[in-house]
């Protein structure tokens, strides 16, 4: 089965072309654009998402505290963060010290198609759960 995304963009236009671009790849696209719709979205997919791609800046709730959310219902998301700007707490906190990855806006979406596949593949492996079958 293909992958399954979580696109989380407040402009929506980014988000249609992402949503669309990925969508032609071959993944999975679900799209949210705020924290509360991604957070409703989170918790109805299942499996859960291979990867959240979410951008840094937000009104009302930023990427880094939905994702801080997001890890409360699932610990093991995968996140790849999107920005504008080098926000350097950002950075420290979810990219050094958690070991996501960020793409800086404005990308090439041939660039974003290989950091999406790479942190795919990077995500740690969650052995689903075995069904007991009686």
């Amino acid at each position: 089965m293909s992958p399954l995304l979580l696109i989380v963009d407040d402009e929506r236009e980014i988000l249609d072309i992402l949503q669309e671009d990925l969508g032609n790849q071959g993944y999975r696209v679900a799209a949210a654009s705020r924290g509360e719709a991604a957070i409703e979205a989170f918790r109805s997919m299942y499996p859960r998402p291979d990867l959240v791609l979410v951008d840094v800046v937000m009104p009302g709730m930023s990427g880094p505290m939905l994702v801080d959310k997001l890890r409360a219902l699932d610990a093991h998301v995968p996140v790849l963060f999107m920005s504008g700007f080098h926000e350097r707490q950002v950075v420290q906190r979810y990219v050094l010290e958690e070991g996501f990855r960020m793409i800086l806006k404005p990308f090439m979406l041939r660039d974003l198609r290989a950091a999406v596949k790479e942190s795919i593949e990077a995500a740690p492996k969650i052995p689903e759960p075995e069904t007991i079958v009686h």
